[in-house]
């Protein structure tokens, strides 16, 4: 069976310091693998990289929200204030308020979002936490279909059960169900099956696919935050859907079908962009009309410092 391989090296004034093992599949339009390294068959856990599968599932289920909140369905969100407000803004629409929320209470995961939540003093929230805009989602589409709030994180409520079914079509794969760190199901499938789920929805023209694509295009900064790598590379590639996950995952598609997933073994999120910017460099897309590649190479820029200056990188050995 193959194993993860070292797809970045970590650089210290032209000093191999060290690498990242990981895995990394690209499928071509047509759904074929154009090429792969290390393992992407195996099944693995894309954690949040697998929220935009569940969007799309809680639309197909009745949830009918505009396209900014809907992308914030799909988010990692920084915890920004316009991110907590639209948290709110979606469970107003069934009638909740943050009290229903499921998920575990946190800080904001974004830097400087957080910086300010401690300067302030303010406690951890369940608002603030990443995953509350994919759990106000699932509140509200529980009202939708008419089902019970109590026990929506389990495995075989009804909303959970749909999500499942919907994933496994997208990936062609049957999934395991294990616990988030939101405290949500987190459902494996391949790297392969990641990129194929996101290839259905990239290349998507009508439908809930097309209306979860849609909406990730178009606020980009909903899906993660205003001053993240993910929310450059959108802007970078117009068209492109991209999700991050926990466990440095990464998946991201085009609209003509052609998509790419990864992961570092290793956990180290530091990688995932700069492998990602190098694996669409590599497959041509910063030659695409409307691209700019420098903003594309930029995303993927992961320097190494040293007594406050760069020294080095992190590289992308693909």
């Amino acid at each position: 069976m193959p194993a993860p391989v070292p797809f970045a090296e970590i650089i210290r004034s032209d000093f191999v310091e060290g690498h990242h093992y990981g895995s990394a599949v690209s499928l071509a339009a047509d759904g074929t693998v154009s090429w792969s390294l290390g393992d992407v068959d195996s099944p693995i856990l894309p954690r949040s990289s697998n929220k935009p599968v569940q969007a799309l599932a809680m639309v197909i289920l009745g949830l009918d929200l505009p396209p900014d909140l809907l992308a914030l369905a799909c988010a990692s969100h920084s915890g920004e204030a316009f991110h907590q407000e639209g948290v709110r803004r979606i469970l107003a629409t069934v009638g909740l308020d943050e009290s229903a929320l499921g998920n575990i209470e946190d800080y904001p995961f974004g830097v400087e979002a957080r910086e300010e939540a401690l300067r302030r003093g303010e406690p951890k929230t369940r608002l603030a936490m990443n995953c509350s805009g994919k759990h106000a989602a699932m509140l509200a589409t529980c009202v939708a279909a008419g089902w019970s709030l109590e026990g929506y994180l389990d495995p075989t409520h009804p909303l959970q059960v749909g999500i499942q079914e919907v994933l496994e079509a997208c990936t062609g794969e049957a999934a395991y169900a294990t616990v988030d760190g939101c405290g949500a199901p987190a459902l494996s499938t391949s790297l392969t099956g990641l990129a194929r789920a996101f290839s259905t929805m990239g290349s998507a023209v009508d439908g809930p696919a097309a209306r979860v694509a849609e909406a990730i295009r178009s606020h980009p900064e909903y899906v993660s935050g205003t001053t993240r790598d993910e929310v450059a590379l959108h802007r970078a590639v117009p068209g492109l859907i991209g999700k991050l996950g926990a466990e440095a995952v990464y998946a991201v598609a085009l609209p003509d079908g052609r998509a790419w997933a990864l992961k570092a073994d290793d956990g180290g999120d530091r990688a995932r962009a700069a492998v990602m910017a190098a694996a669409l460099l590599r497959d041509g897309v910063g030659d695409l009309d409307g691209v700019d590649a420098d903003a594309l190479r930029a995303t993927g820029d992961a320097p190494i410092l040293g007594g406050g200056r760069r020294v080095g990188e992190i590289r992308a050995l693909l």
